[in-house]
């Protein structure tokens, strides 16, 4: 008998999630469902691909139900408002059924083509796979701008100072995860903004999963929505909340409060 997955019930024949946040993305996400859903068929894969509206104010949810009306692969997962990025990652991620999880950015800066090599890292051992940016920068296809590289370069090493992070790159919406890796993660997230990748990842060395750096393509889009400042301040703090959550242990195996999924609708 299958068992419910986040109180989802499983679907066995189902491999992968595809889990897409989106947040007024209806200008370009209809070509990045042609891409994604494209691929999806192209591999022969028993997919799914899960777009979590986060409070649109724009077409985005009508046109996702438009695509899911012509391809039974697409589901939409709606949020209750709009609560950030890391908050429709993790609710896309609960109400998914696949075996291996992926979460990726709408504007696709790390082409869905680059999945494979997460799926790679996986097979080869690894609970969860990161795209980097910087392991490669040559693979960059159109790089940020020098005040961003250098906001960057800031963040990641106040990262290994508060939070003892080492990856060259933790930022990268385009990320890997076993079933049972983010069964045991996804549930204790607090973090619901920019903050919540280096969350996820304090989360997974807290409980001993295996990380691969991969490095991937990756073109910056000029359609950005982080102000260096007040993003940059609202990173640092959230920093400072992780390792005050795990001193207090909100992070301990039994802390899920507020971390079920939202039931919404099959679309």
């Amino acid at each position: 008998m299958a068992q419910p997955f986040f109180g989802v019930q499983r679907s066995m024949d189902i491999t992968y999630s595809i889990v897409i946040p989106a947040y007024n993305e209806g200008s370009r996400l209809g070509a990045t469902l042609e891409k994604v859903l494209g691929f999806v068929h192209a591999q022969r894969w028993n997919a799914e691909v899960i777009v979590v509206d986060d409070g649109s104010r724009d077409h985005t949810a009508d046109l996702v139900r438009g695509f899911a009306e012509k391809d039974s692969r697409l589901r939409l997962v709606e949020n209750p408002g709009n609560r950030g990025k890391g908050y429709a990652v993790r609710n896309g991620m609960l109400n998914a059924r696949g075996e291996v999880v992926v979460f990726s950015d709408a504007d696709l800066s790390s082409p869905i083509e680059e999945m494979p090599k997460l799926l790679a890292a996986l097979a080869a051992g690894a609970d969860i796979a990161i795209g980097s940016r910087w392991l490669r920068a040559e693979l960059q296809t159109r790089r940020q701008s020098v005040h961003r590289q250098l906001f960057g370069r800031v963040f990641n090493l106040l990262l290994r100072i508060i939070v003892g992070l080492h990856f060259k790159d933790t930022q990268c919406g385009f990320k890997a995860f076993t079933r049972q890796a983010a069964r045991t993660i996804l549930p204790l997230q607090r973090i619901e903004r920019w903050g919540f990748d280096p969350e996820i990842l304090f989360l997974a060395r807290k409980f001993g999963f295996r990380v691969e750096e991969v490095p991937v393509l990756w073109g910056h889009s000029g359609d950005t929505r982080i102000h260096p400042v007040v993003d940059g301040a609202r990173m640092f703090w959230e920093m400072l909340r992780i390792r005050w959550y795990d001193l207090t242990g909100k992070y301990d195996a039994g802390s899920v409060a507020g971390a079920q999924p939202v039931k919404t609708p099959r679309v």
